[in-house]
C-alpha cells in the first residue's frame, strides 16, 4: 500500500508524530554538528550540479533554419595550384534591420563573435584574414551596436597541399557561426553552411568576376582592423566599476517576474518561523545564498569550459537547447499550479528540498536559490547586460569571482533578513493572508512559464508548438488528478488508482508536449515561385493549407515519416507551403480557377515536363504520397 499523502505541514498542526533513530555510518563522526554535516551535503549537491550542468551542454539541441541571412562561398581563382594559397570569401547578406558581430565583442557591446569554421580535405591549411571593421547599427530599446549589416565579405586563405593533382576537383566548406540581431529580436546561427567546388590546374587562374571584391580584402599579412581588433584592457577603476553594476544588476534580478514569485514565496515562509530560533534563520538565509552561488558557479564553470576549446557563448547560452527551456517550462508551470492550490505537497516532500514554496526545511531553502538562479538568466537587467560580457573576457578566477558577486547580490535581500531578523518586526504578522500572497503569486509564476513557452516556441517546429500547448494542459490535468484524489482523506484504494492515473496522464502529456528534431523546411509558395521552379526542372509538392483545418494538421504527420523525407531529400523535391490561414485572395484564386475547388487541404505534386500537376487525396498516407512521388519517375 503506498504510503499517505498529507498536503499540509504535520508540525504547524501539532500532530503528533513518531520519531526514528537514524543509524549512523561506523566511520561518520558522531561529534559533527548539522552545520557541519550541512556543509558537507551542499558540497556534495554542488558537485552533482556541475556535473548536471556538463551533461546539459552536450544534450542534442534543434536548430533552427537561418532566416534574414544569406551566405556564399567565393575565391578569388577560378582553377587553383598544388601548394599554391590563394584567397576566398564568405560573402553574407543580411536582410534590411538586421546584423550579425565581428569576431571581437568590443567592450561595451552585448552580443557574440561571428566564428567561420573550415571543413577542408586532409592536408588543407586556413588562415584568419583580416575582416572589415564593423560598423554602428541599430539595436535594442533605441540604442545602438557595433556588427555587420548589408552586404560582407569575411576573408580567408586556404593553403592546398602539393599533392594535388592536377585535372581533379576538390570541394571546401564552411559553417557560418554567428549570431542574427534586430531591434527587436536575435536569432543563433549554427547552421548554415556553404560550398565550392574548385578546379585543380598546373597554373592557377584568377577568376574575373571576382577581381573587385578581392581587391578590397587584405593578404595575411595587412594589418587586422575593425572586425578583428581585441577587445581594449579594463581601464583603471573599470573592474570595480563593473563589480558593482554586477551586484546591483544581480539585487534587480530580484523584481523581475521569473524570480519574483520565488523570492516572495520564501521571504513569506521567513515570516512564518520569525518566531523561531534566529540561528536555524540565518540557517536558512545561508542555505538559500549558497544555492544561488553553487548554481552561478556550476554555469560560470561550464562556459569557461567551453571557452577554453575556443567556444563562444553568452549569458543564457543554454536557452538555445530546447530540453532545457522544456524542463524549465515543466518547473515553472507545475510549482505555479501548486501555489494556485491545484495540488499540495507534504513535508516527506519538503525534507527532500523539492518543495520551493515549503515554509520550512533548510533544503528547501537550498533549493530555492538554485530555482532562482536558473530562471533568472532571461531576465538580465540593463545593468548586468554590460557587466557579464566583461565576465566571460576575464580569466578563470576574475569570472568565477564575477559571478559570486552576481550571485551574492541576487541572495541580498533573503540574506539581509537572515543576518538582521530584528528588520522582520516591520513585516506583517503571519496570518491567513499568506495563503492568498501564494495564491496570488502563483499567477505570477505562470506568467514567467508563458514567457518561457514563448522562447521554447522560437526553437521547435509550427507543428510541434501546437503539440506543446496541448501537451501542457494534460500535463496540468494529471496534477488536477493528483491533488483531487490522492490526499489524505481519501480511501487507500482510491490514492492508489489517482496515483497510477495521473502518472500515466503526465507521461501521456509530457510525450505529447517534448521537443522534437524539426521537419521539413517549407518555402514560402507563390505562382511566380512555382513557375521558375518548374522552369529550371525543379519538381514542386505545394500544401494549402490552414491552422483551423484539422485534416491538414493531420496530414503533416506524414511528413515526419523517414521515407517520405529520404525520398524528398534523393529526388530534390521542393517543398512549398501556401498557408491559408489568413484570407489570402491569391490562394483562394488558385484553388478555384487552377483546381476547382474552394477548400483546403490540397496537396499537389508538379512534375517537370508535364502540363497538369499530380493531385493528392485529401487525406495523406505514406503510401499515397510515395505513390505520388513515383510520378516522377516516369518522366525520365
Amino acid at each position: 500500500m503506498i504510503p499517505p499523502i498529507r498536503f499540509v505541514d504535520l508540525e504547524a498542526k501539532n500532530v503528533p508524530t513518531v520519531s526514528v533513530a537514524r543509524v549512523s555510518h561506523p566511520c561518520q563522526d558522531k561529534r559533527e554538528t548539522p552545520l557541519l554535516r550541512f556543509i558537507r551535503q551542499l558540497l556534495f549537491v554542488a558537485c552533482v550540479l556541475i556535473s548536471c550542468h556538463a551533461l546539459q551542454a552536450q544534450l542534442p539541441e534543434i536548430s533552427s533554419p537561418p532566416k534574414h541571412l544569406r551566405a556564399e562561398l567565393i575565391s578569388e581563382e577560378s582553377t587553383i595550384a598544388p601548394g599554391k594559397p590563394f584567397r576566398v570569401a564568405v560573402r553574407l547578406e543580411h536582410d534590411e534591420h538586421w546584423h550579425s558581430y565581428g569576431k571581437v565583442i568590443p567592450e561595451g557591446v552585448t552580443g557574440k563573435p561571428t566564428q567561420i569554421i573550415w571543413t577542408l580535405p586532409a592536408g588543407w591549411k586556413a588562415d584568419d584574414l583580416p575582416w572589415p571593421p564593423t560598423k554602428t547599427v541599430p539595436s535594442t530599446g533605441g540604442t545602438t551596436s557595433e556588427g555587420y549589416a548589408g552586404i560582407v565579405y569575411l576573408g580567408a586563405r586556404l593553403t592546398p597541399p602539393a599533392s594535388l593533382k592536377p585535372g581533379s576537383t576538390v570541394k571546401l566548406k564552411a559553417q557560418v557561426d554567428a549570431l542574427l540581431c534586430d531591434p527587436e529580436n536575435c536569432v543563433p546561427v549554427r547552421d548554415l553552411n556553404v560550398t565550392i567546388e574548385i578546379k585543380v590546374a598546373a597554373e592557377s587562374a584568377a577568376d574575373a568576376k571576382n577581381r573587385d571584391i578581392f581587391k578590397n580584402i587584405p593578404d595575411i599579412n595587412a594589418e587586422d582592423k575593425g572586425g578583428t581588433k581585441a577587445a581594449p584592457p579594463l581601464r583603471d577603476g573599470s573592474l570595480l566599476y563593473y563589480l558593482v553594476l554586477a551586484f546591483f544588476g544581480g539585487m534587480i534580478l530580484n523584481i523581475m517576474p521569473c524570480v519574483f514569485p520565488v523570492l516572495a514565496i520564501k521571504i513569506t515562509s521567513v515570516v512564518s518561523q520569525a518566531q523561531e530560533d534566529k540561528r536555524k534563520l540565518l540557517m536558512h538565509g545561508l542555505a538559500y545564498t549558497f544555492g544561488v552561488l553553487v548554481s552561478l558557479w556550476a554555469l560560470a564553470s561550464v562556459l569557461l569550459a567551453l571557452r577554453s576549446t575556443g567556444a563562444q557563448f553568452g549569458w543564457g547560452f543554454q536557452l538555445q537547447s530546447p530540453w532545457f527551456v522544456y524542463g524549465i517550462v515543466l518547473i515553472m508551470v507545475i510549482f505555479g499550479l501548486n501555489m494556485a492550490g491545484l495540488f499540495e505537497v507534504g513535508t516527506s516532500a519538503i525534507s527532500a528540498g523539492g518543495n520551493l514554496t515549503g515554509k520550512s526545511g533548510i533544503w528547501g531553502s537550498f533549493f530555492s536559490g538554485l530555482f532562482a538562479t536558473v530562471v533568472a538568466t532571461p531576465c538580465t537587467a540593463p545593468l548586468l547586460a554590460n557587466a557579464l560580457p566583461v565576465a566571460l573576457s576575464l580569466p578563470a578566477a576574475g569570472a568565477l569571482s564575477f559571478f559570486t558577486v552576481i550571485g551574492l547580490g541576487l541572495a541580498s535581500p533573503y540574506l539581509v533578513l537572515a543576518l538582521a531578523p530584528g528588520l522582520l518586526k516591520k513585516m506583517p504578522r503571519p496570518g491567513a493572508w499568506m495563503e492568498s500572497f501564494k495564491e496570488g503569486m502563483s499567477f505570477l509564476m505562470l506568467g514567467a512559464a508563458g514567457y518561457f513557452v514563448w522562447v521554447l516556441m522560437g526553437l521547435i517546429s509550427e507543428e510541434n508548438q501546437r503539440d506543446l500547448l496541448i501537451g501542457l494542459s494534460v500535463i496540468a490535468m494529471a496534477f488536477w488528478i493528483y491533488g483531487r484524489w490522492c490526499v489524505i482523506s481519501k480511501p487507500s484504494a482510491v490514492r492508489l488508482r489517482g496515483g497510477l492515473a495521473a502518472l500515466l496522464v503526465l507521461a501521456l502529456g509530457v510525450w505529447i508536449s517534448h521537443p522534437r528534431e524539426k521537419g521539413l523546411q517549407w518555402e514560402k509558395w507563390s505562382p511566380q515561385t512555382v513557375k521558375e521552379l518548374i522552369n529550371h526542372g525543379k519538381p514542386v509538392y505545394v500544401d494549402f493549407t490552414a491552422r483551423w483545418c484539422s485534416t491538414c494538421q493531420f496530414n503533416h504527420r506524414v511528413y515526419d515519416a523517414p521515407e517520405i523525407r529520404a525520398e524528398i531529400k534523393r529526388r530534390g523535391i521542393v517543398m512549398l507551403k501556401a498557408d491559408w490561414t489568413n484570407y489570402d485572395p491569391v490562394i483562394s484564386q488558385t484553388l478555384k480557377t487552377e483546381f476547382q475547388t474552394e477548400a483546403v487541404p490540397l496537396n499537389v505534386l508538379y512534375v517537370p515536363g508535364r502540363e497538369k500537376p499530380v493531385i493528392l487525396p485529401n487525406l495523406l498516407t505514406v503510401a499515397n504520397v510515395k505513390a505520388a512521388f513515383a510520378e516522377l519517375d516516369k518522366q525520365k
